[in-house]
């Protein structure tokens, strides 16, 4: 049985992405969501697996019952369906032929990228988009990553150079927290240490957006000492970091923990704004690993966290004036599911998400124009042509 059953959305004339869900241990998963999504046909087929899935096998199958769109997807750390916060899911995005184009590059290996290489793919498929007939006037880049390696950032600032304008969000893979299991795929393959990058023509227009319910305060510090090939942060303020982070909490250093990296996390300001470093956890050399890049001579804010009910939506409501987008694809941080569950806000959350037909999966870090950030809500909201977002098609939202 599916565990949602597939929202067929045409608004104004625009064909929306079609979306389904079906628990992982399900007899043939991939055919029910198959039976669902209907026969297309179909641009892109994306799937996010929870990794209790039998993910080697799903792929192959994919590749049958999808032929003629391009399958890609990755392992999630929990997923957001129609019913809200979900586990142990396989979630479908289906995007239709006649509302969408879709062009893959591959970046195989993220510790041997080619860059050159790299920025040539994305310039020919984008101008080869371009020139087919019927396709759609707005573009847009989706970017998945292994969350895994600490690359994402110098993965970016490569992508850059052949985006160009080209508006890009996305979320790094998770693996549930079972070590070594993250996995992408992309046409029948399986890849760890990668990236996949597709580029998307669309009928619809879009808004994207990223944002948190997180607030500097006062406290500050230095790291004074780090590793940035492990995202280590060795000492602040010239004091053993983790020691130093508790002691600004007013916590012992024994009881930190995931829930308290959530909800106390730290803050750099780059360009007049603040953005999360989440703090992954901490080393046996009494350090602090992050989910991002840190080097020596940061200054960290520690930030407070805002109500998130109200927060998420505030944010949700602003997505849908002046009207309603058809659907929002959504990466939203893990951290962000942590504090949910810590807090015991699941419910009222997992409302709200339904209540926007919020779908997509937990990450481990999300990509946001040419920032790799953490411990946000990030993603794109589909409008009708004559239903747009009050920003307009394709136009980035300010971070909150």
């Amino acid at each position: 049985m599916l565990s949602a059953a597939i929202e067929h959305r045409r608004i104004e004339g625009a064909l929306m992405p079609l979306t389904a869900s079906v628990s992982a241990d399900a007899a043939r998963p991939l055919q029910a969501l198959s039976e669902e999504l209907g026969a297309g046909p179909f641009a892109l087929m994306l799937l996010f697996c929870s990794p209790q899935a039998q993910i080697g096998k799903i792929v192959a199958e994919a590749e049958g019952l999808f032929s003629g769109s391009v399958v890609a997807g990755c392992t999630t750390s929990g997923e957001l369906t129609r019913h809200g916060y979900s586990e142990g899911q396989i979630l479908a995005f289906a995007f239709p032929q006649e509302g969408f184009e879709v062009e893959p590059v591959l970046v195989s290996s993220l510790a041997r990228e080619d860059a050159r290489q790299i920025i040539e793919q994305i310039t020919n498929r984008r101008q080869a988009m371009a020139l087919r007939e019927g396709a759609g006037p707005n573009e847009f880049a989706l970017l998945l990553a292994d969350g895994t390696n600490a690359q994402e950032d110098a993965l970016l600032n490569t992508l850059s150079g052949g985006l160009g304008p080209v508006p890009v969000f996305g979320g790094s893979a998770g693996d549930g927290g079972a070590a070594g299991q993250t996995c992408l795929f992309l046409s029948g393959r399986l890849y760890q240490d990668a990236a996949i990058l597709l580029l998307v023509r669309a009928h619809a227009s879009f808004r994207m957006f990223s944002v948190d319910h997180l607030v500097p305060t006062g406290r500050r510090m230095v790291v004074t000492q780090a590793d940035p090939a492990r995202r280590a942060v060795l000492r602040i303020n010239d004091e053993p970091a983790a020691a130093e982070y508790a002691r600004l909490l007013g916590v012992a250093e024994k009881d930190l923990c995931q829930f308290l990296f959530s909800i106390n996390p730290v803050q750099v300001r780059v360009g007049g704004r603040y953005y999360v470093r989440s703090i992954r956890e901490c080393s046996e050399d009494g350090g602090l690993v992050f989910f991002s890049a840190i080097d020596r001579g940061l200054v960290l804010t520690l930030a407070r966290p805002q109500n998130m009910v109200r927060h998420l939506e505030d944010e949700l409501e602003r997505l849908s004036q002046p009207a309603a987008p058809g659907l929002i694809l959504a990466f939203d941080c893990i951290f962000r599911r942590i504090e949910v569950e810590g807090r015991q806000i699941m419910q009222p959350v997992s409302d709200l998400l339904r209540r926007y037909n919020v779908q997509g999966f937990s990450t481990y870090g999300e990509q946001f124009g040419a920032m790799h950030v953490n411990q946000t809500f990030t993603g794109i909201a589909f409008y009708s042509p004559l239903g747009r977002g009050p920003r307009g098609q394709g136009e980035e939202e300010e971070r909150v």
